[in-house]
């Protein structure tokens, strides 16, 4: 299971220099969007519901229903961005159901040595022993990048683990999607969107490990014999920490902050037997913002956004049935919780999600490379038919 070579940090990160452009803002073609053309026009893209909150400062977001792969609203779904430590999520997709979650692993400096300066780090260290479970801890809960390294370490690598994430985004038709490093750190090239980060997120919700996870509040952490420390989850909207309320039915999921990306957050949450996906991409304020306008873009959707009609769909993954981009049209809300409900359905609706708590979060990590931001503030409100150009 373990690579036995050590990839030193430029040989792991060189696998995907010739891959993808690295413009951080260029939105997919309507020729090639994937989940419907208008997720790629630029601007709010809203039909059938009016009432979207007036002060949102994104640079990107997304309103989707989880079960039905609706999405209700999006500005600049398919805009290419830094994701931070929301690709930790495509992490999780691609190597958490590979590694046994009681295997017991001693950790050796070489396992470290990758880690970017500046990481978000849970306390990894050298000479203890930890459970694959307890790493996955660390990632969730703290999104530490020494859990991350170990984790790629046993699953055969750093450059191993990062093809195999561009595999994973692929089969999720998550093309816009480039993966340099397992962590989210700061690489160049290193971009996503919102509507992909909104698919590793639902991916990862049917999953019964990832949704356990993302509802863990604090957890004991291997400090060496039998001491531990405490870890706690520092997602705001779960904690109520830094004046902020917490959110009622949050479930997770994940988000991050490096210095270019700022701060991201994909975000679910149940309410009335609903579930609701949300992602926010580079607010224009400080770290309360990614909170506050996720939190405003839920409640709109648990609200007046209950009468959107779809402006596109989450596509399923190309292993389990999903037709490629364009080949299949939008599916209605009704039509797709009746093929859940029908007798002997094995739709997505066939689990529910409690209502609960969860999340996770990286506000700890320092950039590696700086480019220059327009911010564009997008309009808001719009008519039932909106599609306004930023």
């Amino acid at each position: 299971m373990r690579d036995c070579s050590r990839l030193t940090r430029r040989a792991a990160l060189g696998l995907t220099a010739a891959a993808l452009p690295l413009s951080a803002s260029a939105p997919a073609s309507a020729a090639t969007a994937i989940g419907g053309e208008r997720l790629a026009r630029t601007g709010i893209q809203v039909r059938g519901a009016t009432g979207l909150p007036g002060k949102l400062t994104a640079r990107s977001w997304l309103v989707a229903d989880h079960d039905t792969g609706e999405v209700l609203a999006s500005f600049n779904a398919h805009r290419r961005l830094a994701p931070a430590s929301t690709l930790k999520m495509l992490f999780a997709d691609t190597v958490l159901r590979k590694l046994d979650r009681d295997l017991k692993y001693k950790v050796t400096d070489a396992d470290l040595a990758d880690v970017p300066a500046g990481s978000s780090l849970v306390g990894v260290k050298p000479g203890i022993t930890y459970t694959v479970h307890q790493l996955w801890q660390g990632v969730f809960l703290r999104s530490g990048n020494d859990a991350v390294h170990v984790l790629a370490h046993l699953n055969g690598g750093l450059a191993k683990t990062v093809a195999e994430m561009q595999a994973k985004a692929e089969d999720l038709q998550a093309l816009d999607t480039h993966v340099v490093s397992p962590d989210g750190f700061d690489h160049k090239g290193q971009l996503s969107s919102a509507y992909d980060l909104t698919l590793f997120a639902r991916h990862g919700l049917r999953d019964g490990d990832f949704r356990g996870y993302c509802g863990t509040r604090t957890a004991g952490f291997p400090a060496g014999g039998k001491k531990t420390f405490q870890i706690q989850n520092t997602d705001r909207l779960l904690t109520g920490a830094w004046g902020l309320d917490t959110y009622q039915g949050l479930i997770g999921v994940k988000n991050g902050y490096t210095s270019h990306a700022g701060n991201t957050f994909t975000g679910a949450a149940v309410r009335g037997g609903r579930t609701l996906l949300v992602t926010v991409m580079h607010p224009e304020s400080g770290g309360n913002a990614v909170y506050e306008e996720t939190a405003a873009l839920l409640d709109w959707g648990f609200g007046k956004g209950s009468s959107a009609q779809a402006v596109g769909t989450l596509v399923e993954p190309l292993s389990e049935g999903g037709a490629k981009a364009g080949a299949s049209p939008t599916p209605t809300r009704r039509a797709a919780e009746a093929a859940a409900g029908a007798p002997g359905s094995g739709g997505s609706s066939a689990w529910r999600l409690l209502e609960g708590a969860a999340g996770t979060v990286a506000l700890l990590s320092a950039g590696a490379w700086a480019l220059r931001r327009r911010r564009t503030a997008a309009p808001a409100g719009g008519g039932p038919d909106a599609e306004q150009s930023a």
